[in-house]
């Protein structure tokens, strides 16, 4: 019942009734990479498309079906024995508004204090 009510109601959480129906009447499976991810196409035409195992973040594409849905490759990781270039990076989850996430110097969510201005800025001030 639960994974209906998220279905009906939300488009991040995998997908949506309206995207099971499609897929239902016009998708053809291609395959499924190493995070649970399903890959699509349309039977009879160029539309790809991806299923997110979970949430649905683009970043989570590995590099090989990235080429796929963007249509700079033919043929899917699935029908061949794709190996990833050595400068291809694995997937590394999207940071932002965790934790993690990149805080530079200066920023309110770091201690430290932002580095004082050097002579080449000159603060504005008005009527000036």
């Amino acid at each position: 019942m639960k994974t209906l009510l998220l279905e009906l109601f939300t488009w991040w959480n995998s997908q949506t009734m309206g995207t099971r129906f499609f897929t239902w009447r016009k998708g053809e499976f291609v395959g499924e990479d190493e995070f649970g991810n399903k890959y699509y196409k349309e039977r009879a035409g160029k539309k790809r498309w991806v299923i997110y195992n979970g949430l649905a973040e683009a970043s989570a594409i590995p590099a090989g079906w990235h080429g796929w849905m963007h249509h700079r490759v033919d043929t899917p990781p699935s029908e061949e024995t794709y190996h990833a270039k050595h400068w291809q990076q694995g997937h590394k989850a999207n940071p932002t508004g965790t934790p993690a996430a990149y805080r530079p110097h200066g920023s309110i969510l770091t201690p430290e204090k932002r580095p004082d201005v050097t002579g080449d800025y000159e603060a504005w001030t008005p009527g000036s």
